[in-house]
C-alpha cells in the first residue's frame, strides 16, 4: 500500500506472537494485491480494467467489500469521497511527481469518468459493473483503514485483545496495555499548518481509531496557488488552502475515509455532516487567507 506498517500486542508467548505477526503480515500482503491500484495485476485494476464494456464482473469478498463500504461513505457525504476518483487520481499523482500542473482540457476528461453513481454494486452476486469508459477505480483513501480493521480480526481470532495496529498513520487500537487505561497515541496539535509549527498532544485510545489527513507535507505550489494531496472529487483539484482533520471513529475505515470527507467540507460544512456518522468525533483545523480556525466536535 506504498507505506510501512506496525503491529504492537500483548500474547500469551513468544510462539503465538511469531505466528500472530506471520498472520498478519500475510492477510496485509493478500490486500495489497487485491486493493493497491499501483500494481499491474491487482484486481482492483482489472476491474478497471473492464469499465464501459456493460459487463457485471464477480470479485472476491474483500473487494467487494471495501468498495461497498465506499459507496455508503459517498452517498452520506454527497460524493466528497468518491472510490472512482482514479482518473483524478492518476492525473494528479502526475503533477506532483513532475511540478506540472494538469490542462483543464486533461482534467475535464478525467472528469468525465468520476462519480460513484457509475459504479453498480450487486450484493447477491457479489458483482460489480463500471458503467463509464475510462473509470478508474483507487481506494487509497479507505484501503488503508479497511486493512487495519482486518488486521485486528486477524489477532482476535488468534486470541489476542490487546493491540494496536498503524498502517500510514491510519490507527486502531482494541483492548489497552495490561495495568493501563489504553494505549497512548500522540496526534497533532493545533499550529500554523507549516511542518515547523507543527506540535503533538497524547491521548489515550482503546477500541477504536483515529487518523489524521492534511498537507503539511504533501502539496503541489503553481503560480503562487498551494494545493492540497487531499482531493475534491468535484473540483478535480486538490484543497487551495490548509487543512487538516483528525477523525475518532469505531473502525479503521471509517477514520480514514471520513478525515479526506470533512478536509473537503471544512469547518461549517462538516458540523452538520457529522451527524450522519453516529460515533465519530472530528478535530478540524483550516487555515484559509490567513485566517485560522479550529473546531472540535467533543473531546477524545
Amino acid at each position: 500500500m506504498g507505506t510501512q506498517f506496525n503491529v504492537l500486542f500483548y500474547a500469551q508467548d513468544s510462539l503465538i506472537a511469531q505466528r500472530a505477526n506471520a498472520a498478519v503480515s500475510a492477510r496485509m500482503d493478500s490486500l495489497n494485491q487485491i486493493m493497491s491500484d499501483y500494481l499491474d495485476g491487482s484486481e482492483i485494476n482489472r476491474l478497471s480494467a473492464t469499465a464501459g464494456s456493460g459487463k457485471w464482473v464477480y470479485v472476491s469478498t474483500d473487494l467487494f467489500n471495501v468498495l461497498r463500504k465506499a459507496q455508503t461513505i459517498a452517498q452520506r457525504s454527497n460524493g466528497r469521497f468518491d472510490a472512482t476518483i482514479g482518473p483524478l487520481s492518476l492525473l494528479w499523482r502526475r503533477a506532483v511527481r513532475r511540478n506540472q500542473f494538469p490542462t483543464t482540457k486533461e482534467r475535464r476528461k478525467a472528469r468525465r469518468a468520476v462519480g460513484y453513481r457509475l459504479m453498480d454494486l450487486d450484493s447477491a452476486t457479489h458483482s460489480v459493473r463500471l458503467r463509464k469508459a475510462g473509470m478508474r477505480l483507487d481506494v487509497g483513501g479507505i484501503g488503508q483503514g479497511f486493512a487495519i480493521d482486518e488486521a485486528l480480526l486477524v489477532l482476535n481470532r488468534l486470541g489476542i485483545h490487546s493491540a494496536l495496529i498503524d498502517i500510514g498513520g491510519d490507527i486502531l487500537a482494541s483492548d489497552a496495555p495490561p495495568g493501563t487505561s489504553g494505549w497512548r497515541v500522540g496526534i497533532g496539535s493545533i499550529g500554523s499548518g507549516r511542518p515547523e509549527d507543527i506540535d503533538t498532544t497524547t491521548i489515550t485510545l482503546k477500541n477504536a481509531a483515529i487518523t489524521t489527513s492534511g498537507d503539511t507535507y504533501r502539496f503541489l505550489e503553481y503560480k503562487g496557488h498551494r494545493y492540497s494531496h487531499i482531493m475534491n472529487p468535484r473540483s478535480g483539484l486538490g484543497m487551495r488552502y490548509f487543512v487538516r482533520s483528525t477523525v475518532l471513529a469505531p473502525d479503521g475505515y471509517r477514520a480514514d475515509a471520513l478525515t479526506k470527507v470533512f478536509s473537503i467540507a471544512g469547518i461549517h460544512k462538516s458540523r452538520r455532516l457529522l451527524k450522519r456518522f453516529s460515533g465519530v468525533k472530528l478535530l478540524i483545523l483550516e487555515n484559509k487567507k490567513g485566517r485560522l480556525r479550529k473546531w472540535q466536535s467533543t473531546p477524545f
